[in-house]
């Protein structure tokens, strides 16, 4: 099986690659890899340093809006996995332009590209943020999405665009949404690594308003262990949740960090809140584990080996700081 995997340079992306590349024991353990990624500021080569030279992956550089050059890689493939978005809510806030250029522009252009090659499969990859904010209880795959931020709000376009190459021309067409993911390789404007790189330089965390926003976290290979197996059995025209089990506040997030590095409370300072932040978000994954999905990596177990990652490759991420 061959599949053509965007945004493979990235955060997630590169996760689905290197995980796949070494995963045994199913349908997919034998999965050859196009990895498809126009190497933005969040798509690095080194995320794919570990699998470089793999016989099952070949590199190709471009961009989902890019159709003529998506009409000459796609034939032959027989999945799409789409991981390529613009996905930092600070940066829609500022430019949200390029946010809906990429993740409605370019999977529409990504889909019709797949449509006309003939590939079987589409898994599209999507985030709790489209439905905004739950004050209680969790959504399911069937809740109306209202997305707050200009991020949020193109990648529900995306979904929506999605589904509709499914009903419309019979594709068998899968999206997932997952929740906070976390892990190595995260680019260092995301809160954890954002905050682990301040706090390895002896500098304070900014914490966003009262720090009571909450979110659920899940480790990056539970979140591509779950994508196979959506890959594997998802039926066509399904959205599929993926979550992690472990609610946090952001200060409690905030207040874990601070632990690892043995600070205290001194190293935070409070920020004004971000325009329309959403307070919590919780997906009800039921839906996948009745499939057999369950997270592996204990939140605390995650936390600690990603705080050590980032403390044995400076190398790698101070070069992305501004």
């Amino acid at each position: 099986m061959r599949a053509l995997v965007t945004g493979a340079a990235g955060f997630i992306g590169s996760a689905f690659v290197r995980s796949s590349l070494t995963h045994s024991g199913s349908a997919l353990a034998d999965l050859e890899i196009t990895a498809f990624d126009a190497l933005t500021y969040a798509g690095n080569m080194e995320n794919l340093a570990p699998v470089a030279g793999h016989p099952r992956l070949t590199f190709v550089r471009g961009d989902i809006a890019d159709g003529a050059l998506l009409a000459e890689v796609l034939p032959g493939h027989d999945v799409v996995v789409n991981f390529a978005a613009e996905t930092h809510v600070d940066r829609s806030i500022e430019g949200p332009s390029v946010f809906v250029r990429t993740n409605v522009l370019g999977t529409q252009t990504l889909l019709e590209a797949a449509r006309q090659a003939g590939v079987q499969r589409f898994v599209h990859i999507s985030t709790d943020e489209v439905y905004g904010s739950i004050e209680t209880g969790s959504w399911t795959e069937e809740s109306p999405l209202s997305p707050n931020s200009p991020y949020a709000a193109a990648k529900a376009g995306a979904d929506h665009l999605a589904l509709s190459y499914a009903r419309t021309y019979g594709m068998h067409v899968c999206v997932t949404r997952c929740s906070n993911n976390y892990g190595p390789y995260q680019f260092p404007e995301k809160v954890i690594p954002y905050f682990a790189t301040l706090l390895m330089e002896g500098r304070k965390v900014p914490l966003y308003g009262d720090g009571g926003n909450v979110r659920d976290w899940l480790h990056v290979d539970d979140h591509c262990a779950g994508i196979r197996l959506v890959l594997e059995k998802g039926e066509p025209g399904e959205v599929y949740h993926i979550g992690g089990g472990t609610e946090l506040t952001n200060a409690e997030l905030t207040r874990l960090l601070l632990e690892e590095f043995g600070y205290g409370a001194d190293r935070v300072e409070r920020v004004p809140d971000r325009l329309g932040h959403d307070r919590r978000y919780s997906l009800d994954d039921s839906k996948l584990r009745a499939l057999g999905y369950r997270p592996g990596v204990p939140f605390a177990e995650g936390l600690r080996s990603s705080v050590a990652w980032y403390r044995e490759n400076t190398s790698w991420w101070k070069p992305l700081l501004p």
